[in-house]
């Protein structure tokens, strides 16, 4: 993980415009970011929309209106990020959930030229079919065990291991002790590997 300082400087300079910076900020979290955002998305909305293009954008967006930002810390400027996150998340499920947009409403186009799509020629310049595959299978395993978890388990492991807070923020945010946040982490985390090894 970054240090604390450097996330301060670029937040500093994100401040004052740099693009620089910004892009450096958008490179260190989008990958976090995403995680967070595929992880509370939720199959349907996952489904509807890619999550790497929203989470970038949400990235983006929070990142070039740093304005009236005070920095306090690594663990308050991340738990900012992903609350910004989320609510772009929220805007974007409610965009979906409109009642013209539901997907039993929706009549795919039909392409009967028989020429491949933008995502199959974009596709040829990735990895390997196969590598995709495995790839997607092991997302959606983990997607689905997590799913599994119960909500205060699913924000826990959340706020942890994908957000980065410690036991003392999350504790702050869930009104529990540290120690208590501690052993439910650790059962959390323990039930998920039960999920992902099918015990």
């Amino acid at each position: 993980m970054p240090s604390a300082s450097d996330t301060k400087s670029l937040t500093l300079a994100a401040q004052t415009g740099d693009p620089l910076a910004v892009e450096a900020l958008i490179e260190r979290y989008l990958p976090p970011l995403h995680a967070f955002i595929r992880l509370r998305a939720g199959a349907r909305l996952r489904d509807r929309s890619e999550t790497v293009d929203l989470a970038q954008s949400a990235c983006r967006e929070v990142l070039t209106d740093l304005d009236g930002q005070q920095w306090v810390s690594e663990a308050r400027f991340r738990q900012w990020l992903f609350t910004a996150a989320e609510s772009k998340l929220q805007d974007r499920r409610r965009y979906w959930n409109a009642e013209k947009r539901r997907a039993d409403r929706e009549v795919r186009p039909h392409d009967d030229q028989g020429l491949p799509s933008w995502d199959q020629v974009l596709a040829a310049y990735g990895p390997s079919p196969s590598q995709l595959v495995v790839a997607k299978e092991q997302v959606e395993r983990l997607e689905n065990a997590f799913a599994e978890l119960s909500g205060e388990e699913r924000e826990i492991i959340l706020l942890a291991r994908i957000v980065g807070l410690g036991s003392a923020e999350i504790g702050e945010r869930l009104e529990k002790s540290e120690t208590a946040v501690r052993k439910a982490l650790s059962r959390a985390t323990a039930r998920l590997l039960r999920q992902l090894r099918g015990d």
